[in-house]
């Protein structure tokens, strides 16, 4: 149900928009030095143009951005609702260059349910490409079919003109820097990063999807992969051929909910398992579902089960989830993306199950955040009694 569709309506003015995590957020979900600018345009292919957000470092000032869009529920009418943004439409590019993010939402979504994720990335100085991949509606036959057909060529579209624009000059990708990519996607859309990052797809889909050029998808100068919830399957029918996640060499990082019925979590584990050439990490929130990406619910998505259950997880806090994912998955490009070595302590050396940190000597004030190992078991940049219910684990590549 939450591969289901987009379009838009209002939040009261003082709700926190979701890119600005809680006081309970682990330490790096805080945004960054730079403010967060917003900007769309039309990329891809002649017969197949997408509307992309792009989301970029900016300078501070200005008024924030309010997104509208819309969701369609099991009566086929879309659910408008809008969410407060932190980001300022047109504002003034930050001096510099910056990494380029590709990101991929999930089947019937729309960017700005992502948006928490590009903002805050934006303010820590990655330039952010999000294309609205225009769906069929989730109730049409072969809708999934084809967004299966659809998702990794267009990311792989994008991803080469976005590329290209920023080598060129163009006025706001201008400040992205090429040769430092990386794919982020959820569910439907971490399917299509899998496959944009070099996995191929099954005969069987491309035969049934009409898929061409099944090798000639993957995005050029990618130095880390986020799936979150990706899809390997469409219904029983593999989407990827055999060994396909062998084929991947970029540094992963997957996350997923334990009891994700939607995808599968024994899915999320074979790819883990499989990528066997790749560095990874599987962030596993134990009795979360597949709704672990999407923001917080707007006031006007919380009447109806249905359009609530798109956002939020019956267990986890949302502004939870997405303090953490923030957290990790900044930690995770700051490392492999930018270089910073700096990183590694909040990824590497830490117990899997963070239900077993331990910080020996006490905080010295209440809500510190641990420093880690050697000093300390509880997760780096946690907070006491605030790193339970999760698991994190680790495979070197070879």
């Amino acid at each position: 149900m939450s591969l289901a569709c987009a379009g838009l309506a209002w939040l009261p003015a003082a709700a926190q928009a979701p890119a600005r995590p809680g006081v309970d957020a682990p330490a790096l979900a805080a945004p960054g030095p730079y403010g967060a600018g917003w900007a769309t345009r039309r990329m891809g292919r002649a017969d197949r143009m997408l509307t992309v957000d792009v989301w970029y470092p900016a300078r501070p000032g200005g008024s924030p951005v309010t997104y509208r869009s819309s969701l369609v529920g099991p009566d086929g009418q879309p659910a408008a609702f809008s969410l407060p943004g932190t980001a300022v439409a047109g504002a003034a590019p930050s001096a510099g260059r910056f990494p380029l993010v590709l990101l991929a939402h999930g089947f019937c979504n729309t960017p700005e349910v992502l948006a928490w994720l590009a903002e805050n990335l934006a303010t820590k100085g990655y330039v952010v490409v999000a294309p609205a991949f225009a769906d069929p509606p989730k109730f049409d036959a072969g809708s999934a079919l084809f967004a299966f057909a659809h998702r990794a060529p267009d990311i792989a579209v994008i991803a080469a003109e976005a590329q290209r624009l920023a080598v060129s000059g163009d006025a706001i990708l201008a400040h992205a820097d090429p040769g430092r990519s990386a794919l982020i996607g959820y569910s439907m859309g971490g399917y299509g990063a899998l496959a944009a990052a070099g996995a191929p797809l099954a005969p069987a889909l491309q035969k049934a999807a009409g898929a061409s050029e099944p090798n000639g998808t993957a995005m050029a100068h990618l130095r880390a992969l986020v799936a979150i919830s990706p899809a390997t399957l469409l219904g029983s029918l593999p989407a990827f051929a055999p060994d396909a996640f062998a084929a991947i060499t970029a540094p992963t990082l997957l996350i997923a909910g334990s009891q994700d019925h939607v995808v599968g979590y024994d899915a999320v584990r074979r790819v883990f398992e499989t990528e066997t050439r790749a560095t990874r990490y599987l962030l596993t929130f134990r009795e979360a579902g597949h709704n672990i990406a999407l923001s917080t619910a707007p006031a006007e998505m919380r009447a109806r089960l249905w359009d609530q259950d798109w956002f939020e997880d019956p267990v986890w806090s949302k502004q939870r989830l997405i303090g953490i994912e923030a957290h990790f998955i900044t930690a995770f490009l700051d490392r492999f993306v930018k270089g910073d070595a700096s990183r590694a302590t909040y990824l590497d050396g830490l117990v899997p199950d963070s239900d077993q940190g331990r910080w020996p000597d006490a905080p010295p004030q209440y809500g510190a955040y641990s420093p880690g190992p050697p000093a300390a078991s509880l997760w780096t940049g946690f907070q006491a009694a605030h790193a339970n219910g999760m698991i994190l684990e680790y495979r070197p590549a070879g």
